[in-house]
């Protein structure tokens, strides 16, 4: 990210490895040390970031070593990262998984005294006050019910116990769909997509914790428009760069694993053929382990 321009990039979305008990292939930092692994990239992504720009953090829970009791890691990262790091708290979120399995199994299935996780946090955060957004690019359908009341134009107007006091005119007015809550629904269970299908047939390296390619669409659809530049530093399987493709935004995408690298490459064929990438993998140094990667639809 050092040699991103400043203010140029207007979204950066992105799910760095989580502060897990159990470590995964590609690294994982314990709760008591993320916070300060992670600040310095909060320093370049704030300075890379255009001044209406937004960055979304997708982070996952963890338990503390050997105890059912919960690590506070990620809310004290979103604490430093406003009070020190410079970034305000456009919105929390929370991102849904229904298909995800039961664990920690230690105190999930087996010892049964803790409920699933199911939900990551996320955090919307801006550079300015005023970050770039528009609700009404990711209104979703409306409910039957709330469609059957548009149709027939009849609702009771005047207050209600809750105090709220209902216009009958306003509240029936069609703007096209319905506001999005804060809570996103995705569930990250692909199997046989195509991604998987061409890294197992070329003998790439799969990602083990694939980011949803819905989760930065709609990001990308809420905080951008066409033309604009996404980043994502914890590039992955690649996700996002495929989402930002197809949705005509210029983008760019860091990893450290050059095998991840090469399986991303995957998310980006048609009809078995390669698109045109400005770059696919551009080692730096003599350090394997410094490993990025950029492209770019222009």
């Amino acid at each position: 990210m050092k040699e991103i321009p400043d203010d140029s990039i207007n979204l950066v979305v992105t799910s760095p490895p989580f502060a897990l008990t159990r470590k995964k292939a590609y690294g994982n930092k314990e709760d008591h040390e993320y916070v300060e692994w992670f600040m310095p990239f909060a320093k370049e992504i704030r300075r890379i970031l255009k001044e209406d720009g937004s960055f979304v953090l997708d982070l996952g829970g963890a338990y503390r070593k050997g105890s059912p009791t919960r690590s506070l890691y990620q809310y004290e990262l979103l604490i430093k990262l406003c009070n020190e790091g410079g970034f305000h708290l456009a919105q929390e979120l929370f991102h849904y998984n229904p298909t995800r399995l039961p664990t920690p199994a230690e105190w999930v299935t087996v010892r049964r005294v803790r409920l699933k996780d199911s939900v990551n946090v996320v955090w919307w955060l801006s550079k300015s006050l005023n970050p770039k957004s528009d609700n009404r690019k990711v209104l979703l359908a409306y409910s039957d019910a709330m469609q059957d009341l548009l149709n027939r134009q009849s609702y009771n107007s005047g207050r209600r116990p809750s105090e709220h006091d209902i216009n009958a005119t306003s509240f029936l007015t069609n703007n096209g769909g319905a506001i999005a809550p804060n809570v996103l629904a995705l569930a990250n269970s692909e199997s046989n997509s195509s991604y998987i299908t061409r890294c197992k047939e070329n003998n790439l390296q799969l990602h083990p914790a694939r980011f949803p390619a819905a989760f930065a669409a709609f990001f990308i659809s809420f905080l951008t428009d066409e033309g604009d530049t996404v980043l994502d530093p914890f590039g992955g399987s690649g996700s996002t760069g495929a989402a930002a493709e197809r949705m005509v935004r210029n983008w760019m995408t860091i990893e450290i694993n050059e095998e991840y690298i090469r399986g991303s490459q995957m998310r980006f064929q048609e009809d078995d053929q390669p698109l045109l990438l400005k770059e696919a993998s551009v080692p730096y140094g003599k350090d394997p382990k410094k490993t990025k990667t950029a492209r770019s639809r222009r």
